[in-house]
């Protein structure tokens, strides 16, 4: 276990997201102070940063004590159309951002032992039924490429000597955000039904289990470069749209045709909403994570409760 599960702060970015309010409750719950960056104002616990400017923190110093660093902000890769504005927004919140940051850290006198950056499974491509874990390489298009270039961006942390672990993030499933917060108002309606064929795998992990094994990441000195954060069990996307509907008690009759999600939302259809991605979280098996859902209903249980 390395030293950040002392009391000295935990250095966040994204701490408004879904993930990062989650991690902040989970630090506080542990009595560990979350110091958050921010982009407007800072208020007590919180420093301004801006990513984009050539010196990204006023105050170097007002980073330093901090024993693990987590980067989870970060435009949506998913429900926007990749317009080309958009993708450089994409790329400048996330590789941009990444690489400033490991660049600040490297610089001071006492880094943190770990950064935990996210990633996504995006990085695996469209693969089908093909079983993937962290040894898996890269896939191919728009998403895996900037998922790899996101990771890279991590380079200045590691020559620096600190842990880093790539958060490899499937569906993490919510109802308070993200898709699965987005599919409730159709689904409660009737509305719901498979995306295309159905057939595509689809890799999740409930809101629960991705905060805890983020934890369990920064506290484990064995996990570095890639972890993928999904659960145990994989399932297509007729499956999840079944069980959803189930644990709604209504019936999901109307699906979304391949050919209408790419007439709105373009080359991010295809990469995002109709790849088959079939992940397994290897890594945090190995290291002895123990899932509190690792079937699809347990998680949407626990979620609809």
């Amino acid at each position: 276990m390395d030293s950040w599960s002392n009391p000295q702060p935990v250095l966040l970015s994204g701490a408004s997201g879904l993930l990062g309010a989650g991690i902040r409750h989970a630090l506080e719950a542990r009595g560990i102070p979350a110091l958050r960056l921010v982009r407007s104002v800072p208020h007590q616990g919180q420093i301004a940063w801006n990513p984009v400017q050539l010196e990204p923190v006023a105050d170097l110093a007002l980073l330093e004590g901090c024993s693990a660093a987590i980067h989870l902000s970060g435009a949506s890769l998913v429900g926007r159309r990749w317009t080309a504005a958009y993708r450089r927004e994409m790329a400048a919140s996330r590789i941009g951002s990444t690489l400033s940051l490991t660049r600040l850290l490297s610089e001071l006198r006492q880094p943190p032992a770990v950064l935990a950056v996210a990633s996504a499974i995006g990085i695996y491509g469209d693969r089908g039924d093909e079983l993937l874990d962290e040894s898996s390489a890269p896939g191919d298009g728009y998403l895996a490429e900037l998922c790899s270039d996101w990771e890279a961006a991590a380079a200045p942390a590691r020559a620096a000597g600190i842990r880093v672990v790539h958060l490899r993030f499937g569906i993490v499933l919510s109802r308070h955000g993200g898709a699965l917060a987005r599919m409730l108002p159709l689904f409660r309606r009737g509305l719901g039904g498979r995306l295309g064929s159905g057939r595509q795998w689809m890799s999740w992990i409930s809101c629960t289990d991705a905060v805890q094994a983020l934890l369990f990441a920064l506290e484990t000195s064995a996990l570095r470069g890639p972890v993928n954060l999904t659960a145990p069990q994989p399932v297509r996307n007729a499956e999840f749209t079944r069980v959803l509907a189930q644990a709604l008690q209504r019936r999901a009759l109307l699906p979304a045709p391949a050919l209408a999600l790419r007439l709105v939302f373009g080359q991010m259809a295809d990469q995002a909403l109709l790849a088959s991605t079939r992940v397994v979280p290897a890594a945090l098996q190995s290291a002895g994570f123990r899932f509190a859902h690792a079937t699809l209903p347990q998680a949407l249980a626990a979620q609809l409760a």
